[in-house]
């Protein structure tokens, strides 16, 4: 990947953006949001690990009136340990809070707060019991995902969603531990699971689980799954063919050129459709030549 700082495009689309958040979770996401709109949930928005800040720009899409839309992400600062710090390098060091920032604002007119430190800053710079909806993307490190999970908990509002990225990925087995050391002893109850993230509450899973099925069954572009596991249901999600969600543009769009008509046929005289038709190659390539000359 292009460092930020030395070449640049403004994204159009969401699309332009680079960032793993695929068709599924952005359908997932923007279903969870509207339906907490749809019940007057009041509470802030909050992500931790904001990487080029894709899910970052839907997210502010749905942030309301005075509520608060808080991002927290190293963006290339100083880690707070040495595997930390391996991490960052090896994976984000390309990332730039300059790269964030202007992703974000070619979508929205103003930034959110952001804070550019460790994770582990958010418990005390978030109020308890405001956050409707978090998003957690940092550290791939058990320990460092064991504290978010726990963070989260006393950050979120009852019934307020707690989305957990990577939780199944092979590349991250730190951020699988946790969660589902989360699931099984710290009270955290499965909503769904999409290839990527687990969307969990420490509320009652039950009502928003059935308005979920009812959506994902009516869906032809999504596949779909019950299990149970440990007292707990699982519904998993998987996408087929899905497309992205339908996004504002950004303030640097610009329509693709029309594609050029193609230029008309030349017509064959009469005497090169005979050449062609009757003549051996040889001869048809000679009154070719000859017909050229005289053009």
């Amino acid at each position: 990947m292009a460092n930020p700082q030395q070449t640049y495009t403004y994204p159009g689309e969401l699309s332009d953006v680079p960032g793993w958040f695929p068709p599924l979770d952005q359908m997932l996401f923007t279903w969870f949001l509207d339906r907490q709109r749809a019940r007057g949930l009041q509470g802030d928005l909050l992500e931790l690990g904001a990487y080029l800040g894709k899910s970052a720009i839907l997210l502010g899409r749905h942030r309301r009136g005075d509520e608060r839309f808080t991002v927290c992400d190293l963006f290339g600062g100083e880690a707070p340990d040495g595997a930390n710090r391996a991490e960052t390098a090896k994976s984000y060091g390309s990332l730039t809070r300059r790269a964030f920032e202007r992703n974000y604002l070619s979508f929205h007119d103003e930034l959110p707060r952001v804070i550019e430190a460790p994770s582990s800053v958010v418990p005390s710079e978030v109020a308890p019991r405001s956050c409707r909806f978090v998003h957690i993307d940092a550290s791939h490190l058990y320990e460092h995902v064991r504290d978010d999970i726990g963070a989260a908990r006393e950050l979120l509002v009852p019934d307020g969603i707690v989305v957990l990225d990577d939780f199944r990925s092979e590349h991250t087995p730190g951020v699988s531990v946790a969660v589902w050391e989360a699931v099984l002893n710290r009270g955290l109850r499965p909503v769904c699971l999409s290839t990527q993230k687990l969307y969990g509450t420490w509320g009652d899973p039950g009502a928003v689980q059935e308005e979920l099925l009812e959506m994902l069954r009516g869906r032809a572009d999504c596949g779909l799954s019950v299990q149970e596991a440990a007292g707990h249901r699982l519904v998993r999600a998987r996408a087929k063919g899905m497309r992205p969600v339908e996004f504002p543009k950004s303030r640097h769009y610009v329509e693709p050129a029309p594609e050029p008509a193609p230029a008309p046929a030349r017509r064959r005289s009469p005497v090169r459709r005979v050449a062609v038709d009757l003549l051996p190659p040889i001869v048809t390539r000679a009154v070719r030549r000859t017909l050229a000359s005289r053009a």
